[in-house]
């Protein structure tokens, strides 16, 4: 049995290579829930959504981001109509009272669908429907995400990190208080990070099912350490977990070269170099990283070396490989 935590794109794609090694019925992926977003009253689950979509072979893998070939319809006119009516378009939070009002598990991170700052497509839209419209039967995220696997034929074992809601927040130099999707999406990683609130994680819980998980062996693949791995470390226990059992972590820097994504400003934002050395340091609990070959980092942790970028899944079955190595040698 082998657990990987996913967030972003890194661990996705190292997911490819890592199905071709270990039976499905043995891998499971903790998903990051912190950046989702409650958009026109449906919830989002981006990171949870790019292992579902890609786990059912229907990921659009040019952007990393829905499904491949959707249509964007609904989306194009609810922008047609807010520019047609002159209302503002970018990110409309709800007010503060509504932030907390109704569904829990969607607090501190409501928008208005108002001209739509996230492009969700039309069959991306039905999934978001459905997952709302299960949440509010009465089942938890972790169930209707089963049941969401189970739709797009989903091999392995895909967890929220949490049934509770944890909102990742950007504190900003000199845009206030903004949502992490407002800062990736709409703003595309401005202005300058100046902390990051994992707001709800004091009193979220992992499920029952991620403390179970977390008794594998653990792959942290080269997702952003801030705001794809940093929602589930901000869990009581989960950290503790991690101490408990063999942890190799993929470095998303080669040195201080990050492969992509705002994962550099973030670390440094917090106060982490932003480079493989500074992930080491956001990760105490790794027993073991995988670096790539032309990373000049010396660590006191044992190290396997391979090409770590990932452009396809022979490419993911490689680093995977060394991640299992890297496991044999601290198991």
């Amino acid at each position: 049995m082998i657990t990987f935590l996913a967030g972003g794109t890194g661990t996705p794609k190292l997911l490819d290579g890592a199905a071709r090694l270990y039976p499905a019925d043995e891998l499971t992926v903790v998903a990051n829930t912190g950046d989702d977003v409650e958009l026109a009253g449906h919830l989002v689950c981006p990171d949870v959504d790019t292992v579902l979509f890609a786990g059912g072979d229907v990921l659009d893998r040019d952007r990393w981001w829905g499904i491949d070939g959707d249509t964007t319809e609904t989306h194009t006119e609810l922008s047609r109509l807010a520019e047609a009516a002159g209302l503002e378009s970018g990110p409309r939070y709800l007010d503060e009272a509504a932030q907390t009002s109704g569904r829990e598990i969607a607090r501190w991170r409501r928008f208005s669908g108002v001209a739509e700052f996230m492009e969700i497509g039309d069959r991306d839209r039905a999934v978001h429907l459905t997952r709302t419209g299960l949440l509010d039967e009465g089942h938890t995220l972790t169930a209707v995400t089963r049941t969401l696997a189970r739709a797009f034929g989903l091999d392995y074992t895909l967890l929220p990190m949490s049934d509770d809601p944890v909102a990742t927040l950007i504190h900003t130099e000199a845009g206030g208080t903004i949502h992490f999707q407002e800062y990736w999406v709409a703003r595309r990683a401005e202005p300058a990070v100046d902390d990051v609130e994992f707001r709800g994680a004091e009193r979220a819980e992992p499920t029952e099912a991620v403390r179970e998980a977390l008794v594998n062996p653990v792959v942290i693949g080269p997702s952003n350490p801030v705001t794809s791995i940093g929602p589930m470390l901000a869990l009581p226990g989960f950290e503790a977990a991690l101490e408990a059992t063999p942890v190799v972590a993929v470095s998303p820097f080669v040195g201080d070269r990050v492969f992509s994504g705002p994962a550099a400003e973030l670390m440094e934002g917090v106060g982490y170099e932003p480079s493989t050395a500074g992930v080491a340091e956001a990760y105490p609990f790794a027993d073991a990283f995988v670096l790539d070959e032309s990373d000049p980092t010396d660590l006191a942790r044992h190290v396997e070396r391979t090409d770590t970028r990932i452009d396809g899944p022979d490419d993911a079955e490689r680093v995977a490989r060394a991640c299992d190595r890297a496991l044999e040698a601290v198991a």
